[in-house]
């Protein structure tokens, strides 16, 4: 999967960059089901609060799972796919690592919203060119079911950010939203967004759920002390001289194993 030089260039100008078609339904079909399975086990959480960024909505939810890979191999194998590491080397560069993963899940009409953020408020690399989020679309995401929305080139500006009131965790900003763009997409599309960018969820107002995967890597350059711990469990290197597929990170081979998972898991579900 091969970026033309006008990807590239919307992606390093603007912050983002949309592929609607990025995942087969047959993967589609595996992600849906792997999150039922985790969704089932109660490994999510309800991150929503009562504005006091404490109290625990019991209207509101917006259901978490962060990180991912210590729960579901399905997921561990997935930023091993080659046509990951492919777009997001041309993105970011040639040496990358997996920094973070995470779902979000809305429910049905009580899906609440991710509020604006940039994740270099977090992260605070030099260059936010030089991490990229691969936001999926786990179920059709549209402006009703609370789709992402970006702000373009809003990675070129910083804004003040606060403690989310209405998370137990998270922490928020106030950027300009009348140049916010929402970016609809298929289940199985993506949206790549440097650390810079601004960007937000909404409200499922729907009658059925919808959820988010959202990968993030990074530029080995970057991958500072501060961010990634000493032994990189959880942060394994995808590509460059330290990569080992896993092995050295996880203690058995990831790399190559993407597909097989996907037929695992859509196996155990027949």
């Amino acid at each position: 999967m091969n970026l033309t030089e006008q990807d590239i260039h919307h992606f390093q100008e603007q912050g983002y960059l949309i592929i609607p078609d990025f995942f087969s339904q047959r993967e589609v079909k595996a992600m849906q089901t792997e999150l039922d399975r985790l969704f089932r086990d109660g490994l999510l959480r309800n991150v929503a609060t009562d504005g006091d960024g404490q109290t625990h909505s019991t209207t509101q939810f917006n259901f978490q799972i962060c990180p991912i890979y210590h729960k579901s191999h399905f997921f561990r194998a997935m930023p091993f796919d080659p046509k990951i590491i492919n777009v997001v080397t041309q993105l970011i560069g040639d040496r990358i690592i997996e920094h973070l993963d995470q779902i979000f899940l809305k429910p049905a009409h009580t899906g609440s919203p991710t509020n604006w953020h940039q994740d270099n408020a977090y992260f605070k690399i030099t260059d936010p060119l030089r991490g990229t989020a691969m936001w999926t679309a786990i179920h059709d995401a549209t402006v009703a079911n609370g789709t992402l929305r970006v702000i373009p080139g809003s990675h070129r500006e910083q804004y003040e950010h606060c403690r989310d009131p209405h998370s137990d965790h998270h922490i928020r900003c106030y950027p300009p939203e009348e140049r916010a763009v929402s970016l609809e997409l298929p289940a199985g599309g993506v949206a790549f967004f440097c650390y810079g960018t601004a960007h937000a969820t909404g409200h499922n107002s729907t009658d059925k759920p919808r959820a988010g995967l959202a990968i993030h890597f990074l530029h080995t350059d970057y991958a500072e002390p501060n961010l990634v711990e000493e032994n990189r469990t959880t942060r394994p290197y995808l590509t460059g001289v330290e990569a080992t597929g896993g092995l050295k990170e996880y203690g058995v081979k990831i790399e190559g194993t993407w597909d097989q998972e996907v037929g695992r898991v859509l196996a155990e579900a027949v």
